[in-house]
């Protein structure tokens, strides 16, 4: 018998029921061979396409059972889950269109040109095929979007991908409901009920990453974590890339004339933004930029009245809650920093929410600033950082110490925001270099699904430089691979002249 998994109401700290157990090294390869095993039925692209939009309507007629089962794992709140499973269901069918459109296999055909210089150029005919079997760690905090149904394996599976997740201990009993959902709509759509697996248990995860038949993963979740699992893709005798989004402290900078124009407004929606969810969302503005004199000092009134008017809410474990109480009262202790709204115990295993408030030359001294090192740090749960500057020299100072970000975001004036180059301009190419979505005037608690969309940036905010979000997510899961003087009847049906297929491609310097 392994290890038993078990779900449990954070709200109560109580065991729900039994899921299953934690895989052991031979389950662990039997799953990814039986995964390896489908790989050839999702050749078919329309097979694909009609796999994940039965997925997302699957999900949307099993949507109360799913979402009571979600709630009393994480305790999120059925309204946010309502939003979330939407969401879902949202991406799943964007990436059936994307499959049946087929631009993102990135046809390239270039006919023989014998004249060509400085070298004659053979018959060339490019285009993408899948990497294989992809490992998918879900989030936490996300038990739908970003979990087994969420947009890492929906994305795989668009791009032809057997999928094997390792479900979170959080939400084990979430996780069995999406697989089975998946599996039977993988079986409704034609193809094995392998092509989605699901695994319990960290040491399951260890062996995934690990095991030969596993050609990449995707990861959303904390930096020891991914980073572990990251140094072990890349051990590997054959290397694999990983995919992880790993921690990020998303900065926001209030500049002068912003906060001249609207400090009220701007403080309240700090509020809004690092409490939402329980301050649980990877865009959560962790560390905020404020002007040091009276504007500044409006803002912060405001933040103050509006965090305090937010009510006690439940973490999704009782790990993270201590992690969060523990490095809140870190951050309240170092020296200069005060904690207008003190985060700390709520009711019950509730917790409170709260922000910190430190002087910007605390952290821009070169000599006294590592002290202030964990200021910069995430922490994950409802606590945001807030940092008087009182020049442009102390902002650039604490800009430079900050590590990749997902997000940035810059509040600026209205005259700011409408002259062409100058201050304003200089500091989103500054915001620009340390994030991979950069926001004017809102805020980054809210990630749209769409072809646009980056959700990424520089490490530790993600290991590599493509979106776990939109629909070039699919791009993480595929390789080119070019066919050269390669006979007609040879040639996949992409890459025949004539496009029998009908997707867009691009023949000798043309789009079609």
């Amino acid at each position: 018998m392994g290890v038993p998994v078990w779900s449990v109401d954070p709200r109560t700290g109580k065991r729900r029921e039994e899921v299953g157990v934690e895989a052991e090294a031979g389950e662990v390869d039997t799953a990814v061979r039986a995964a390896a095993a489908a790989l050839p039925a999702l050749a078919d692209r329309s097979v694909r396409a009609r796999l994940l939009r039965g997925a997302a309507g699957l999900l949307e007629r099993s949507a109360a059972e799913v979402i009571a089962t979600a709630d009393a794992e994480t305790a999120l709140g059925v309204p946010r889950l309502t939003g979330e499973l939407a969401r879902t269901a949202f991406q799943l069918r964007a990436f059936a269109d994307i499959v049946d459109e087929g631009a993102f296999l990135d046809v390239i055909i270039d006919h023989p040109d014998p004249a060509a210089r400085p070298i004659a150029r053979p018959d060339l005919r490019r285009y993408k095929i899948p990497l294989g079997v992809v490992a998918v760690y879900a989030a936490s905090n996300f038990p739908l979007a970003f979990s087994v149904p969420g947009g890492d394996t929906a994305s795989a599976l668009a791009a032809g991908c057997p999928v094997v997740v390792k479900a979170h201990p959080d939400h084990p009993a979430t996780s069995a409901r999406c697989a089975d959902l998946l599996r039977r709509a993988a079986v409704e759509a034609g193809l094995p009920a392998d092509t989605v697996v699901l695994l319990h248990g960290f040491q399951a995860g260890v062996e995934l990453v690990t095991h030969p038949l596993v050609a990449a993963a995707g990861f959303t979740g904390s930096i020891p974590g991914g980073r572990a699992l990251f140094d072990a893709a890349a051990a590997r005798p054959r290397p694999i890339p990983f995919y992880g989004e790993l921690g990020s402290l998303n900065p926001v900078v209030v500049t002068e004339a912003a906060a001249a124009e609207r400090a009220e407004q701007i403080g309240a929606g700090l509020a809004g933004s690092f409490t939402l969810g329980n301050g649980q969302f990877c865009t959560k503005p962790g560390l905020v930029l404020t002007p040091a004199g009276p504007d500044g000092d409006r803002l912060v009134d405001a933040l103050t009245a509006d965090t305090a008017s937010v009510l006690p809410g439940v973490l999704l474990d009782a790990r993270m809650r201590d992690r969060f109480l523990q490095g809140a009262a870190a951050r309240a202790a170092l020296p200069g920093v005060t904690a207008p709204v003190g985060p700390g115990d709520g009711d019950g295993l509730g917790v409170r929410p709260g922000y910190v408030t430190v002087q910007a030359a605390e952290l821009a001294d070169a000599a006294g600033g590592a002290a202030y090192d964990l200021l910069l740090e995430e922490c994950f749960g409802p606590l945001t950082v807030v940092v008087r500057y009182r020049d442009d020299a102390e902002l650039a100072a604490v800009l430079d110490r900050l590590p990749g970000n997902l997000t940035a975001t810059a509040h600026l004036g209205a005259q700011e925001a409408e002259r062409p180059g100058g201050p304003a301009a200089a500091l989103l190419a500054r915001l620009t270099a340390l994030a991979g979505r950069v926001l004017v005037n809102g805020w980054p608690t809210g990630v749209a699904v769409a072809a646009a969309q980056h959700h990424g940036g520089p490490y530790p905010a993600s290991t590599s430089t493509s979106t776990s979000v939109g629909g070039t997510a699919i791009e993480r899961w595929l390789r080119p691979v070019a066919y050269q003087d390669t006979p007609p009847a040879l040639l996949p049906a992409e890459l025949r002249d004539g496009n029998p297929l009908g997707i867009p491609r691009r023949v000798d310097g043309v789009r079609e």
